[in-house]
């Protein structure tokens, strides 16, 4: 049983190794580019044209971002039998596996903040842009 029980440690070990290195790829992505990403979309611009050029800039930064998040919910997942075994051998490996999902969940929610927040921007603009139209177009009739 002892043997069975050393086995089993050192196969989670070594499958910990290989989401480590995923989740080190991952979170090195989040904090060198993610991030900084994502600070570049607070301020959208005023106009609706140059919105809609940031909607499009952040469309692309989303398709990779999302990638990377799905990536490290994936290696989360397969890290999921960890919760069958309680030994005491693995509990520094699930202090840094929690630290590794904490930040891949804060990265994902803000993605999905900022990925509405820029789609809620856009449809505004756009709605006070046909407004100021029709505005226009009022004031050229009520001129004629």
């Amino acid at each position: 049983m002892m043997s069975n029980k050393r086995i089993q440690e050192l196969e989670l070990v070594m499958e910990f190794e290989k989401v480590e290195e995923c989740f080190k790829e991952v979170s090195s992505w989040i904090e060198n580019v993610g991030r900084k990403r994502l600070k570049e979309t607070v301020n959208l611009d005023d106009s609706l044209e140059m919105l809609l050029q940031a909607q499009k800039q952040f469309k692309e930064f989303d398709l990779v971002a999302s990638e990377y998040c799905k990536r490290g919910q994936e290696a989360l997942k397969r890290m999921n039998q960890w919760e069958d075994f309680s030994f005491v051998d693995v509990h520094s490996y699930r202090i840094k596996l929690q630290a590794y999902e904490d930040q891949l969940e804060e990265f994902c929610t803000q993605l999905d903040e900022t990925r509405h927040r820029v789609c809620e921007t856009v449809r505004l603009y756009e709605f006070f842009d046909k407004v100021r139209q029709g505005i226009c177009c009022t004031e050229e009739g009520v001129k004629s």
